[in-house]
């Protein structure tokens, strides 16, 4: 067994979740989840469309990722999964199929994410959803386990970073 816990890769969109989900799970050996694979249709519709999704309208979703999360930990299961987990009741429901989840929470300033999302036109999330994104996202608290990193540096750097961070422990 490793001697790190499952990990989620967390953020507002456009700060390279997915792109660093998969890199740090090819790099552990781990099975990379892309969480926007578990959104449902009409999600997908409304998001593509500009529309914020309620609690409500993500909550089938995040449960979906929790049981996923936890079916994987009764194999043993090795995971990285990509998610934004915003608000800290979001992380709380994919807690519920993990607990012992660490979040590597993904920042940069709104200039630097809304041009990265600019520069992938074939993504359902528009650039009119980054204002939302960044007014739900609540930090990770202290007693949440969490680790930051600033998105300015290359998507090699920062997993290489996180990988020092999770086998040196600090």
């Amino acid at each position: 067994m490793a001697p790190y816990p499952n990990i989620v890769i967390m953020g507002v969109s456009g700060c390279g979740k997915s792109s660093i989900a998969a890199r740090l799970a090819l790099r552990l050996g781990a099975t990379f989840i892309e969480g926007d694979g578990f959104h449902s249709a009409q999600n997908i519709v409304r998001m593509a469309a500009g529309i914020a999704l309620t609690d409500a309208e993500r909550a089938g979703w995040l449960q979906a990722l929790a049981a996923r999360l936890a079916a994987g930990r009764q194999r043993g299961e090795r995971m990285v999964l990509a998610c934004s987990a915003l608000k800290r009741h979001y992380r709380d429901v994919l807690r519920g199929g993990d607990p012992a989840l660490l979040f590597v929470h993904l920042y940069g300033d709104y200039a630097l994410i809304a041009q990265r999302m600019t520069e992938r036109p074939d993504h359902f999330m528009p650039l009119t959803l980054l204002d939302s994104q960044f007014r739900d996202l609540q930090t990770p608290q202290v007693d949440e386990a969490a680790l930051y990193f600033d998105v300015h540096a290359t998507p090699a750097a920062l997993v290489e970073a996180i990988t020092a961070r999770l086998f040196i422990g600090t």
